[in-house]
């Protein structure tokens, strides 16, 4: 393993501790994200969710995610120890919140404030490991921030595994399976106990915060405060106008720090593209064991959930190598990365067989896997001056894209498109299996989706009524169509990959930055 720098004053066993502490740490965020993902079928059943409303519970595990990882802003002034305890606390905390989800009247507020709290959890969490990882290993970042966020697919693994053998196997209760990833949560707070902190290259220069906003500059800040306007009016219930005045009063704020600094164009590019990554890579993770036990059986979707998850968690400790074998800069490997997993979930929405799915998940995955943490390491290399901030702004941006944009907007799609087919294979079956409450997503149109309780009872039949085998099968027809416009969010990536990667190409090639090359403006306009 590199050695730290010797300004971080930091011994090589306290590098190696930290980065493991911070694996461990996001490792119980995976856990966490697997287990639930692998029991909304239970849920469905037991308080007649629909999609939508799966969706948008699903979601909140996102969206609390970005008010966490907005506290990377002021980590070096903080301390990253604070922090550590503050998500600890959290990751408690919403084990018991989810567990007092007991009425159905109120289940679905009562679940979303506990998937609230744990992604708050995760973000804190994040706000630490990223720049802190970023910080140890200045050289090859790449590399390491990828080891870090091998983590994420290992607790994937993990609680998948768990959720299988106690769910399909045992059927435990979902609270029961839930509180595992209280596990790791006790072995992150250990590890991280009693060691030694270094601070990033801008706060060990003595950056001052506005001099450290200034490469996002209202131009970065506007993606951030678009996805903010949409959780103040989706998830706290606050009207349009006050949820975009409240967005607009934080771009100010911002603006008065920064003295308007109109920002880095090429950070606004890569913000608006991690929002897409967040929509596509975790949107699609909460939903893909739910889809694929669909379409096969419950236990294969979990088994196609591991191995989709252990590709990733092997090949990101392999990111140097391919990159140094193929030749490929770290936007090179995130344009290769796309293609592939549009053709993935190409593939996989005509998937008829088990063996097709595994192939067809299997290339997604190998496209997906170095997504979320290249693009940190992307950051990090070519905005030095910005020190925890722009990473932190970018984690909170791909997770509330995931919240507010990918889940809700798979769950809203299996809905629409089950119920079309429904309403043209068998309009009767439809009236009566209809949800009382329409689902809602964005601009689009209201639509009357399959109601849980009812799609359930149709999987659950022995002998199926033509009515029932209808509903099974419109259903199966709408995940298919739902992972093929999934497809074209990794297609928009690819054009913008191509494009930044002709940059590059134009300006000499990718390079890393250091801290006095931020004099030097590079598509930026300050």
């Amino acid at each position: 393993m590199s050695t730290v720098q010797p300004n971080n004053q930091l011994t090589e066993a306290n590098a190696k501790r930290l980065l493991w502490a911070g694996f461990a740490a996001i490792l119980a965020a995976g856990v966490g994200f697997a287990l639930r993902g692998g029991i909304f079928d239970n849920w469905s059943r037991e308080f007649g969710f629909t999609a939508t409303q799966l969706g948008a519970i699903g979601g909140a595990g996102f969206t609390g995610f970005c008010f966490g990882i907005s506290l990377g802003v002021i980590v070096d002034k903080v301390g990253y120890g604070k922090l550590v305890v503050l998500a600890f606390a959290c990751h408690v905390l919403s084990a018991f919140v989810t567990f007092g989800a007991t009425n159905p009247a109120t289940a679905a507020q009562v679940l979303t404030w506990g998937m609230f709290i744990f992604a708050f959890a995760n973000g804190v969490l994040e706000a630490v490991a990223n720049p802190l990882v970023a910080t140890l290993f200045p050289k090859n970042r790449t590399h390491y921030l990828n080891i870090l966020h091998a983590s994420w697919p290992a607790g994937l693994v993990l609680g998948s595994v768990a959720g299988w053998i106690l769910d399909d196997k045992m059927q435990l209760n979902w609270k029961l399976q839930l509180s595992l990833y209280l596990v790791p949560t006790v072995v992150y707070g250990f590890m991280f106990l009693g060691q030694k902190m270094p601070k990033s290259e801008a706060a060990e220069k003595g950056a001052k915060l506005g001099e450290m906003f200034k490469d996002v500059g209202i131009l970065g800040l506007a993606v951030a405060c678009y996805l903010l306007s949409l959780f103040f009016a989706g998830s706290l219930g606050l009207s349009q106008g006050m949820s975009y005045g409240i967005a607009g009063a934080i771009l100010i704020v911002v603006g008065v720090i920064t003295k308007f600094s109109l920002g880095s164009i090429l950070l606004f590019v890569l913000f608006i593209t991690h929002a897409l990554i967040g929509a596509v890579e975790l949107g699609t993770d909460g939903w893909i064991q739910n889809i694929t036990g669909n379409l096969f059986t419950s236990e294969q979707g979990k088994f196609i959930f591991i191995w989709t998850s252990a590709i990733m968690f092997s090949l990101r400790f392999c990111a140097h190598w391919i990159e140094r074998t193929l030749k490929l800069s770290p936007v090179g490997l995130l344009l290769v990365c796309s293609i592939l997993a549009c053709i993935g979930l190409q593939m996989a929405s005509v998937m008829q067989t088990f063996a097709m799915a595994l192939v067809a998940l299997g290339v997604y995955a190998l496209g997906k896997t170095f997504f979320w943490p290249t693009m940190l390491a992307v950051v990090s290399d070519r905005f030095p001056r910005t020190g925890a901030v722009a990473i932190s702004i970018m984690g909170g941006i791909g997770m509330l894209s995931a919240g507010l944009i990918g889940g809700p907007g798979l769950g809203y799609s299996k809905d629409r498109f089950a119920a079309e087919t429904l309403q043209q294979t068998n309009p009767a079956a439809y009236a009566e299996a209809k949800a009382a409450v329409p689902s809602k997503f964005l601009f689009f149109s209201e639509v009357s989706a399959i109601d849980g309780k009812k799609l359930a009872d149709a999987k659950d039949a022995k002998d199926r009524t033509p009515a029932q085998a209808a509903i099974v099968a419109a259903d199966q027809q709408g995940d298919r169509r739902t992972l093929k416009a999934d497809s074209f969010i990794p297609g928009i990536m690819a054009v913008i990959f191509l494009g930044i990667l002709l940059y590059f190409k134009s300006a000499g090639g990718y390079r890393v930055l250091k801290i006095e090359d931020a004099a030097k403006p590079e598509l930026t306009n300050v």
